[in-house]
C-alpha cells in the first residue's frame, strides 16, 4: 500500500459504520492537501475487515507493513474513521490521537447528534464540509502541537500579569466566564472558566482560529465535543491586532451588531475573541467599542509584542543554552504545553525537520518511557508502586553514530512537567540530564 515516488502520504477515511457508505476522504502528500482519493476497492477492503473482525467479536485498532501503517476507530457505533499513512515513523499513537481530535473537530463543527442519528446521508455529507479545513491541518506539518500531546499550545508574553488583568476586566464588564486571547492558535492569557472547559474543545477552538482565514470579526456556531456536544453555542470574534483575537462563546445574545468591528487602536484594526458563557451575555451598560478602548487600546505594546512572538512562544529575554534548537514543555495536570523550535534560528536543522523530529520523540518516549499521561476525570490511575520504578529521564542520539554527530534529543519528568529539548550535535551526551534539569527549573515559573 505504499506510496511511489518522493513524497508520503496520508489518507484519512470517515465512513458510516452501519452501511460503509463513504462520507469524505481527505489526503495529504509531502504535508500538502491532495486531491490524490484511494480507489473505491481499497476503502471498501479497509472497512470490510474491520467489519469482518467485528462481527467475530475482535477489534481491529490497527495495522502495520514494511512502509504503511494503518488505524481504525469506530465513534458511537456510526462513525468509522481510518487513517492509512506512509509517512515515515508514522506511530500508533500519533495515528489515534489525529483520529480523536478528527471526530472532535466534526462533533465541534456539526454537532453529535448529526453524526450518531444519520437520517439523510447526503446532507452529512454537505455539513461535514464545513470541518475540512480544520481537518486538513491535522493531516498537515501544523506549527503546534496539541493536537499530538492533547495539551492546549501556549505563549508566554513579557507582560503577561497586564495582559490577565486586562483580560479579568474585561471579562467582569461583560458579564463572561470564559475569556482567551489568541495568537496564531496559541493560547496567551484565559480565565479560569476558559481553563476550565474540557478536552478536547480547549484544544480544538484556538486550533479552529488558527485555521481560519484572517476576518475582522466572527459570528460562529460551535458545539463542545466534551461540554455540549449536542447544544450548540456561538463563537464570536474580533480582531485586536492582525493575528491576535479575543473570543466569547454564548447563546442568543449578543447580536453580533452590537461588536463594533471598526474600533481601532493607533490605526490598527481590532478583533476580540471571547468566549461567553451558555447563559448568553447580557448587554452591558457600556458599549462594546468603550469596552475595547478602555481594556485594551492602553496595552497595546505588550499586545504588539505578543504577536511579534509568533511561534517562539517564549519572552525573547528568556536565557537559554546556546545548543537548544527546540523544545516542549508539558504540564499534565494543567494540560498546556509550551513548544517552540526558533532559538538558535541560524543553525541547522530548518524549522520543520525540528518539529517532525520532536513530535516523532514525543510519541517515543510517551508511549514506551514514561509514564501514561492522566487521563479523563475518574479514570484509575496505575498502582503507584509500579509508577515508582518507571524512567524519569531519557536521551536519543537521531542521524549519524559517528562522534559530535547527530541530533540530540533529551527527555525529562518532575512531578506533572515534562521537557524535551532538541540539541545541537555539538552538545555532551554526559551532559543532557544537567542541561535539561537547569533549562526546566528556568522553565517552571512559566508554565
Amino acid at each position: 500500500m505504499g506510496e511511489e515516488g518522493s513524497g508520503r502520504s496520508v489518507h484519512l477515511l470517515c465512513l458510516a459504520a452501519s452501511s460503509g457508505v463513504p462520507l469524505f476522504c481527505r489526503s495529504t502528500r509531502g504535508g500538502s492537501p491532495t486531491r490524490q482519493q484511494l480507489p473505491f476497492s481499497v476503502i471498501g477492503s479497509l472497512n470490510g475487515v474491520h467489519m469482518f473482525g467485528q462481527n467475530l467479536e475482535v477489534q481491529l485498532s490497527s495495522a502495520r507493513t514494511e512502509d504503511t501503517t494503518v488505524v481504525w476507530k469506530s465513534f458511537h457505533d456510526s462513525i468509522t474513521l481510518i487513517v492509512v499513512s506512509s509517512e515515515e515513523g508514522s506511530s500508533e499513537l500519533r495515528l489515534e490521537r489525529l483520529l480523536q481530535m478528527v471526530f472532535g473537530a466534526m462533533v465541534l463543527l456539526v454537532g453529535l447528534e448529526e453524526l450518531t442519528n444519520i437520517r439523510n446521508i447526503e446532507r452529512l455529507k454537505k455539513e461535514l464540509r464545513a470541518s475540512y479545513h480544520l481537518i486538513d491541518s491535522f493531516l498537515g506539518e501544523p506549527e503546534l502541537i496539541g493536537d499530538l500531546t492533547q495539551c492546549v499550545d501556549c505563549v508566554v508574553p513579557p507582560e503577561g500579569s497586564l495582559l490577565q488583568e486586562a483580560l479579568s476586566g474585561f471579562a467582569e464588564a461583560t458579564s463572561t466566564a470564559f475569556v482567551s486571547l489568541v495568537v496564531s492558535g496559541r493560547v496567551v492569557a484565559a480565565t479560569e472558566g476558559w481553563w476550565r472547559l474540557g478536552t478536547p474543545e480547549a484544544v480544538l477552538l484556538p486550533w479552529l482560529l488558527g485555521s481560519l482565514p484572517p476576518q475582522t470579526a466572527r459570528d460562529y456556531p460551535v458545539y463542545l465535543p466534551h461540554g455540549s456536544p449536542t447544544v450548540p453555542h456561538r463563537l464570536l470574534t474580533l480582531t485586536l491586532l492582525p493575528g491576535l483575537e479575543l473570543c466569547l462563546l454564548c447563546g442568543p445574545r449578543p447580536p453580533l451588531s452590537q461588536l463594533d468591528p471598526q474600533v481601532t487602536c493607533a490605526t490598527v484594526p481590532v478583533i476580540t475573541q471571547v468566549l461567553l458563557s451558555p447563559g448568553g451575555l447580557q448587554t452591558p451598560g457600556v458599549g462594546w467599542s468603550g469596552l475595547l478602548e478602555r481594556w485594551w487600546q492602553p496595552l497595546l505594546e505588550p499586545l504588539r509584542t505578543c504577536v511579534q512572538l509568533g511561534p517562539r512562544a517564549l519572552p525573547a529575554d528568556l536565557p537559554l543554552h546556546e545548543d537548544i534548537l527546540g523544545l516542549l514543555l508539558l504540564h499534565l495536570e494543567l494540560r498546556r504545553c509550551l513548544f517552540t523550535v526558533e532559538p538558535s534560528r541560524d543553525k541547522e536543522p530548518p524549522a520543520e525537520h525540528r518539529r517532525r523530529l520532536l513530535r516523532s520523540f514525543y510519541t517515543l518516549v510517551t508511549s514506551t518511557h514514561f509514564p501514561p499521561e492522566p487521563g479523563p476525570p475518574g479514570e484509575k490511575l496505575e498502582d503507584t508502586a509500579q509508577q515508582t520504578h518507571l524512567p524519569r529521564a531519557c536521551y536519543l542520539v537521531s542521524g549519524p553514530e559517528e562522534p559530535s554527530t547527530g541530533w540530540r534529543l533529551v527527555a525529562l519528568q518532575s512531578g506533572p512537567r515534562r521537557l524535551m529539548l532538541l540539541l545541537s550535535p555539538q552538545s555532551p551526551t554526559h551532559g543532557l540530564r544537567s542541561l535539561a534539569t537547569h533549562t526546566l527549573q528556568a522553565l517552571t515559573p512559566l508554565l
